[in-house]
């Protein structure tokens, strides 16, 4: 892009002043606002027409309007070409996710199976790199996805889920053999042979050779009855019916290919997008997104957009060789033509689809409709409950915004706060924080959660951050006194304080419900008002406890071993995993602790001191 020539106008509101220095030519624009905050990109054939059209007198939607309001600077950036717009446009959303903007917020690797190399290979989700050793397949829209599978995998081919640590030190067969969800290789129920040909199967059925899997399948069970080997050729005709029947489920009749299938449905101001993913013809699974159409977009722009953020964004993307969209996509030769030069592969994207992909069209805009309308469901569902709380509290205006605080931990050990916030919408998840609490006796809630309400107001008045309009407490009276102090220090508008404590026996329908100042609320127990705290309340828990579980996890994986000079991470995790545990390493002698891989004879001295000392 070395010939992209850059320039920016000044004071936007008078649009005939810029018609001198906006060109008619291909390229990059952006509006930005006072503080030079780049509040929309966008590209063009013709950065002019497309520019001066945001200005005009009559025919503008709402926000777009307000997007012109508050531009103070528009610049652009000319390029050679439309591929080169494009990625220019995606490299700026990406980094400045502009608020007008349709936005993938999407950060996460897609997960995906791994068969590891090992006699007796484990069957495992993974996320992250694909370097490692072994065959990785996939990529899966969710863990969900890879869940099923391995569910599927397990259930038909009893191949191994545990670790390699496990595996070597078990003595006898676990639950999942019980269940017939393993067969046993780790005590020798099963030689390597036949392990390894139930892997070959399994792994013709991750490639999506379905059809050549029920053929051998069935071969092998006619040779068996014919034999008069009965239970195995029961246990195959097993087999055959619960692949029969995943294979009715994703639609893979025949059919082969990569495909990514894309839909899109607004209504009410909402959008749902929803991605299907289709690899060597099996139906991985669907995903859905809810952007916000800030500019009310037509739909097939919304569209185009979202799939360029899909493929150009921050997370890297397997790109099939058919993009199928529910709409004609007026970039779409632009796109098809970026998304070949970066996969290195001819890349089709069509609107345009007959027999089997036709179906997958016609499913994922039908799932696209009833995911948005469920969604829409749930938001008037959350904004019912919201007015059902105003209406109680007795509150002049709609509240904007709820936070509320919850603390956990386990006999005072790794303490962790959390903080989870809500408004009309639902859940705010990317406003969730949470608090690691320390310099606190053991085990005191009252002061963890002190410490945990000023770290947040003090930070919201730092960087001059949205206070909320009720900040509820999982505790009750004592709870609400303490943070009611707080508060009186650090925030000079009122705020709604409220505190639910547990019912009897953990009971729902007996919870309570305190004001700060008013005592006892009464709430109606089936009411929408406190099932909206209640959501609130478990939400903060689950968040909470989630954070205390990791934070215990990482202080009880220290052990004796990392007193040791000498033992870092790798030599510690082979000393666990020869052993299988530190109690192992504990029992084990001098010899047995030597002959570890990259464990030398003074390093096997120290360790056996440390858990020998008198």
């Amino acid at each position: 892009m070395s010939s992209m020539v850059e320039s920016a106008t000044v004071e936007v509101p008078n649009p005939t002043s810029m018609l001198g220095s906006l060109p008619a030519r291909c390229g990059v624009y952006r509006f930005l606002d006072e503080q030079s905050t780049v509040l929309y990109v966008g590209k063009a054939n013709n950065i002019k027409s497309r520019v001066l059209s945001y200005f005009r007198p009559t025919g503008l939607a709402t926000k777009t309007m307000r997007l012109v309001e508050r531009t103070r600077d528009i610049q652009f950036t000319v390029t050679e070409s439309e591929t080169e717009a494009l990625l220019l446009e995606q490299s700026f959303i990406k980094r400045e996710k502009p608020p007008f903007n349709v936005l993938l917020r999407d950060d996460k690797s897609y997960p995906y199976i791994h068969i590891t190399e090992h006699e007796f290979p484990q069957i495992k989700r993974h996320r992250g790199r694909t370097h490692d050793r072994g065959r990785f397949f996939g990529p899966y829209p969710s863990t969900v996805a890879v869940r099923n599978s391995l569910s599927i995998l397990q259930r038909v081919f009893q191949l191994r889920p545990c670790e390699d640590s496990m595996f070597k030190n078990r003595t006898r067969p676990c639950l999942q053999y019980q269940i017939k969800r393993c067969s046993g290789p780790c005590v020798g129920l099963i030689d390597s042979a036949r392990y390894n040909q139930e892997l070959r199967l399994a792994t013709l059925f991750l490639e999506g050779k379905s059809q050549s899997l029920l053929d051998e399948l069935k071969a092998s069970m006619r040779e068996l009855a014919d034999s008069k080997q009965y239970e195995e050729a029961a246990r195959l005709r097993d087999q055959i019916q619960d692949l029969r029947q995943v294979q009715e489920e994703q639609h893979v009749h025949k059919s082969t290919g990569d495909v990514d299938a894309f839909a899109i449905a607004t209504a009410e101001n909402h959008v749902c997008i929803q991605g299907m993913f289709i690899r060597n013809g099996i139906l991985m699974g669907h995903r859905n997104w809810y952007p916000k159409n800030e500019l009310q977009a037509h739909a097939a722009s919304v569209l185009s957009s979202f799939v360029s953020q899909y493929y150009f964004g921050t997370v890297e993307r397997h790109i099939p060789r058919t993009v199928l969209t529910m709409q004609k996509l007026e970039d779409r030769d632009v796109l098809a033509d970026a998304l070949s030069n970066k996969a290195g592969h001819i890349v089709e994207v069509t609107s345009q689809v007959r027999a089997t992909r036709a179906k997958w069209q016609e499913m994922v805009e039908e799932n696209t409709s009833l995911s948005l309308a469920a969604y829409v469901r749930a938001r008037k569902n959350e904004s019912e409950r919201l007015f059902d709380l105003q209406q109680l509290l007795e509150l002049d205006q709609l509240p904007q915004r709820l936070e509320c605080f919850d603390v956990s931990h386990t006999q005072g050990e790794a303490t962790m706060a959390s903080c989870v916030v809500f408004d009309v919408n639902g859940p705010v998840t990317s406003d969730y924080r949470r608090y690691r609490i320390d310099d606190v006796e053991p085990g005191d809630d009252y002061a963890a959660l002190y410490q945990a309400v000023e770290r947040r107001f003090k930070r919201i008045l730092k960087e001059d951050g949205k206070v909320p309009d009720i900040l509820i407490i999982d505790g009750g009276r004592g709870q609400i006194n303490k943070v009611s102090e707080l508060l009186l220090s650090y925030i000079d508008r009122e705020i709604v304080l409220l505190g639910i404590a547990k019912g009897a026996g953990r009971k729902p329908e007996l919870d309570v419900v305190w004001r700060a100042g008013e005592g006892v609320v009464s709430l109606d127990p089936t009411s929408g008002a406190m099932h909206l705290l209640q959501h609130i309340r478990d939400e903060a828990h689950r968040f909470a406890i989630t954070g205390h579980r990791a934070a215990r996890r990482r202080t009880r994986k220290h052990s004796e071993l990392d007193e040791i000079s000498g033992i870092g991470p790798k030599r510690k995790r082979q000393l666990l995993t020869h052993f299988g545990s530190t109690a192992a390493i504990r029992t084990a002698s001098l010899g047995e602790i030597t002959k570890v891989p990259g464990i030398s004879r003074k390093l096997a001295n120290e360790v056996y001191e440390v858990f020998h000392a008198t």
